[in-house]
């Protein structure tokens, strides 16, 4: 065999997991729409070179999680009603999909399975923990992607994975806002879904996963709205 046919598995490896981690990041809503993406900083906190960090950052751009700006540095795209309602009607029709397929394919066992992440999930909550908001997003992470690969669909499985990279900076922004408002529980609609659920009641399953969704996208519309009145009270004095 060749050894031009080979490819250094350690660079390769290091390249992935920088990307991973970061992407990862991004999902969990771990950055700020806006924040700029400094490559030097993320190449000392993840204890690498720049190239590895500056390749992801290039990976993530091209899937629509990160912007380029003209300048050459790369933000964490900013939050803006169009963008809002593409992401939560894209993420309704394509979840509500992939979890009307899922449906048939779960049984006694994944049911118990989806109540205890989301005990676990009420638990962080309700926790004090400094790292409250990562543990509860991962919670959150695994609930869904329990029921959506229960689909079995090797292609719509990349497709969701790809919106809720896009959805990150929104995540975490309607987290901020459920903080200040102390509404009803972040949880109350993985109850409804998973009762929908073990009835086999597709619609009803539909629905409680499309409210879920569009709850944290309908807090940060409801923030935007107040924004805009005030600014036009400001400028009529």
């Amino acid at each position: 065999m060749s050894r031009r046919a080979l490819s250094p598995v350690v660079r390769e490896t290091l390249h992935d997991r920088v990307y991973a981690e970061l992407r990862r990041s991004l999902i969990h809503g771990m950055f700020d729409a806006g924040e700029i993406m400094r490559i030097v900083d993320l190449a000392e906190t993840l204890a690498t070179s720049t190239m590895p960090v500056r390749e992801a950052l290039g990976r993530l751009v091209s899937e629509q999680a990160l912007e380029a700006l003209p300048n050459r540095s790369v933000r964490v795209p900013l939050i803006t009603r169009e963008r809002l309602e593409d992401l939560a009607r894209a993420r309704c029709l394509i979840e509500g999909q992939i979890t009307a397929l899922a449906l048939p394919n779960l049984a006694a066992a994944d049911f118990i399975e989806l109540r205890q992440l989301t005990s676990a999930c009420e638990a962080a909550f309700a926790s004090n923990d400094s790292d409250k908001a990562h543990k509860t997003s991962e919670l959150n992470h695994a609930f869904h992607f329990y029921v959506y690969r229960a689909a079995g669909s090797a292609v719509l499985i990349p497709i969701v994975e790809s919106l809720w990279l896009q959805s990150g900076p929104y995540v975490r922004k309607a987290a901020q806002i459920h903080d200040e408002n102390r509404d009803i529980p972040a949880t109350h609609h993985h109850w409804a879904l998973i009762e929908a659920l073990e009835r086999r009641d597709v619609a009803g399953s539909v629905k409680a996963l499309t409210d879920d969704i569009t709850r944290s996208f309908n807090l940060i519309r409801g923030r935007l709205d107040a924004e805009e009145i005030e600014a036009r009270e400001l400028r009529h004095g």
